[in-house]
């Protein structure tokens, strides 16, 4: 943090950076000698092709003894880029190890924040604070109830009824209203020239037949039940 930076600071015009641990300087370590490891290997590799090609040209030319010491500085190249390859897979694996570690760190201290949390909220509202509640809840229920019963046994038969009544004059407000007048259906009027002379059986029978046709008959009934005489004529029944 430069001089600047620690002066915005100190006005409160600029925020202070994240604070570096020795875990964090210790994992920045790492991964520098990673990256030269990386950059070692590459060298030794230009060294391991330099000296294959060397030994190509002294065969070439003839020089088998050139071309043997080449060899040999190429095989030990190749030892030591094995050597660097195993040393760079434990680097990064130190590393991935640390970086998961923090990790289960920052995982555990939220774990542990929210359970400490958890712990205060039970505190404010404990088991007994519960029960209480309960307990409060079911005593308003029973005395709701208990002043409904009172209610009504001290209302009378005909209080009983004026409330029924009061219920059901609700119920027909609350449905549809049905039309004020109903049809009127218009009938004949019925027949007065009726002989006397008749038996009821026979009158009955003349009536019905006048008031659901147009043609009246008119049946004379001897002492037994079948007629003597039947007499068929057309009427204009009333409107």
């Amino acid at each position: 943090m430069g001089i600047w930076q620690n002066t915005l600071v100190k006005m409160g015009m600029a925020q202070p950076g994240p604070k570096i641990t020795s875990q964090d300087r210790a994992i920045l370590d790492l991964k520098l000698q990673r990256d030269k490891m990386k950059q070692y290997q590459k060298r030794l590799q230009i060294v391991l092709d330099r000296e294959q090609e060397i030994a190509r040209e002294a065969l070439k030319a003839g020089n088998k003894t050139r071309a043997l010491t080449a060899l040999r500085q190429k095989k030990y190249q190749e030892q030591l880029l094995a050597k660097t390859d195993t040393q760079l897979m434990a680097l990064q694996e130190l590393v991935a190890t640390i970086e998961f570690t923090q990790i289960q760190n920052t995982v555990l201290h939220g774990l542990e924040m929210g359970a400490n949390v958890l712990k205060e909220l039970h505190k404010e509202m404990s088991i007994e604070r519960v029960d209480k509640l309960m307990d409060q809840t079911r005593e308003g229920i029973d005395y709701q109830r208990e002043i409904d019963e009172a209610l009504m046994s001290r209302m009378s038969p005909e209080e009983e009824d004026a409330v029924q009544e009061e219920l059901e004059r609700l119920q027909k407000e609350a449905m549809p209203s049905a039309p004020e007048t109903q049809p009127t259906l218009s009938l004949p009027d019925a027949p007065t020239d009726i002989p006397t002379d008749a038996e009821p059986a026979a009158e009955g029978a003349y009536c019905l037949l006048t008031l659901f046709g147009t043609t009246r008959l008119t049946m004379t009934f001897t002492e037994g039940s079948r007629p003597e005489t039947v007499k068929e004529e057309r009427v204009a029944l009333a409107a």
